[in-house]
């Protein structure tokens, strides 16, 4: 036997052609297909092969998800980024809106307080707002929009919703310096409301700072105690609040006791304020003796040279 003979030699020498192959299985196919369908044979088979199969399936998928997921997550990165900017704009323009509303509530609430000083009082007031501060740190003066055309005049009192701001000191047209209680050169006429002691009080200087001159040491005046203008220089109202005492020193050495107020009005603080357009004059004071005597004279001469 020739190697071509073996190559040749098989087992099986007669056998279905490839055609006849094809029609069996295609026909078995269809079978399996129908009796499935009909009769659901196969699911516990189609159950277990999907079983067998998942893991091959999820590995074959696993690179698209996690492309997907990658490009999700960057998506989402930016529309984060975005939104987290945006929302920071919004927040600081909310925050400077809510800012201004608050300045508008309290210089509402400040208008009230001085229209209702305005109604309480028995002498005439008009509105004023501050125009600009004295930009000398050494004084305390500042400039409200009414002046001479608005019949403000030099020497009126100046005050808001919680007591004497300060003093008229100079008028122009239509602007008015205001010399404030804190001045170092300013004096304002007091009264102790709880015993009803009258005294100066002076400006320190300081914004915040008042003091209580020529006091004696033993001076009945206490920590707490509340000091109202007197009325007394023709100025200043009548018990309107003017600071409070907070600090009292006596030392055996001096003879005045060193004692430190804190004004009680909003000298640093808010825009409105009121000045005081009137105050009865105080009456005036009867002549000396020696004017008298004087006056005398004149009027005995006068009837002498009167022929």
């Amino acid at each position: 036997m020739t190697l071509e003979d073996t190559r040749t030699l098989r087992f099986f020498n007669r056998g279905p052609s490839g055609w006849a192959r094809l029609v069996f299985f295609s026909v078995l196919s269809l079978l399996l297909l129908f009796v499935d369908a009909r009769y659901q044979y196969l699911e516990s088979t189609r159950q277990v092969i999907a079983v067998i199969i998942y893991p091959f399936q999820r590995l074959t998928a696993l690179p698209g998800e996690m492309v997907g997921g990658i490009n999700s997550y960057f998506s989402l990165q930016h529309h984060l980024l975005a939104d987290n900017a945006q929302l920071h704009l919004q927040h600081d323009a909310d925050a400077a809106q809510l800012q201004q509303l608050r300045t508008l509530q309290a210089e509402n609430n400040q208008l009230r307080a001085l229209l209702e000083v305005k109604q309480r009082e028995n002498y005439t007031m008009q509105a004023a707002q501050i125009a600009y501060v004295e930009r000398d740190i050494f004084k305390r003066k500042l400039f409200v929009n009414k002046g001479a055309l608005a019949d403000v005049q030099a020497g009126q009192a100046v005050i808001d919703n919680a007591g004497v701001v300060g003093q008229v000191t100079r008028v122009y047209p239509w602007l008015s310096e205001v010399t404030l209680v804190t001045d170092k050169d300013n004096a304002v006429p007091i009264q102790i409301v709880r015993n009803g002691l009258r005294a100066v009080v002076f400006g320190s200087g300081n914004i915040s700072e008042l003091e209580l001159r020529y006091q004696p040491i033993n001076a009945d005046i206490e920590i707490g105690d509340e000091l109202v203008t007197s009325g007394m220089d023709g100025t200043y109202p009548p018990s309107l609040p003017v600071g409070k005492v907070v600090k009292i020193e006596r030392d055996p050495a001096y003879p005045f006791a060193h004692i430190v107020c804190v004004p009680l009005a909003g000298v640093d603080r808010h825009r409105a304020l009121l000045i005081v357009s009137s105050v009865p004059p105080p009456p005036e004071l009867p002549p000396s003796e020696a004017e008298a005597k004087e006056s005398q004279h004149v009027n005995k001469a006068a009837k002498k040279v009167k022929p």
